[in-house]
């Protein structure tokens, strides 16, 4: 992969809608191209681009072990109103298993480091697992969700997990999410109306007060860069 195939993307879709990029890429890297889904607001607007236009493109997610029932409740009625599977990826149990018997459920609580090895474990490796032998990784990522993410370009190489990382919601406002969810009756985890706004494992997040950053109730407990290895932008 080089810079000659982001360029070409970049110029052959730049005055194309979302759709018609979707579809795109999808044309351009025909079975290469997944989304990765945690059923946030952001997601599901992709996913119900991706399934109400019946693009060829893999969604799958990633159950860490730990998510929120409203979660799940949120993936199963996307289930049932696209009638399009969804890949589900696990965490390896034996290392879930020495995690917990080295340091205990709630480790991440302990540490900066701590708290990443569990989300390494949890979520890195898997999806490293779940983008092997893909050319095109699309996310939900938006520019205004926190400071590391307003750098991010439309179409990028991620170096760490060495592929081409697609994000087309990057320029959305929150309200654009919000007006596309309403007008489509997108499912939308119930958690959003109780102040969650970025929801990830249950013991790691909460909801957010008015005005705090929305990435605030992500990993509350730390002063870190609120990330967790998904999207760093340098390869560990």
């Amino acid at each position: 992969m080089n810079a000659s195939s982001i360029e070409l993307l970049v110029t052959k879709t730049k005055d194309f809608s979302l759709e018609e990029t979707l579809a795109f890429v999808a044309k351009e890297y025909p079975g290469e191209v997944v989304f990765s889904t945690s059923f946030g607001q952001e997601d599901q607007v992709i996913t119900d681009f991706i399934a109400r236009n019946n693009i060829d493109i893999t969604i799958f997610t990633l159950d860490t072990g730990r998510l929120f029932q409203e979660t799940y409740d949120v993936f199963h009625r996307t289930l049932k109103k696209y009638k399009k599977p969804i890949e589900v990826y696990f965490p390896e149990a034996a290392a879930v298993e020495n995690l917990l018997k080295q340091k205990g459920p709630n480790s991440f609580y302990d540490s900066v480091e701590n708290r990443k090895e569990c989300c390494f474990i949890r979520k890195v490796v898997p999806l490293r697992k779940a983008l092997s032998g893909n050319k095109v990784w699309i996310t939900g990522l938006r520019a205004e969700q926190s400071e590391n993410r307003q750098d991010l370009n439309l179409f990028e190489y991620d170096a760490n997990f060495e592929i081409i990382k697609f994000n087309p919601l990057l320029k959305w406002t929150l309200q654009e999410v919000e007006d596309h969810l309403k007008e489509y009756s997108v499912p939308q985890n119930a958690l959003h109306k109780q102040g969650f706004v970025s929801i990830g494992c249950a013991p790691c997040t909460r909801a957010i007060l008015p005005d705090e950053d929305i990435r605030a109730g992500r990993w509350w407990w730390e002063s870190s860069h609120k990330e967790c290895g998904l999207h760093s932008a340098k390869k560990e």
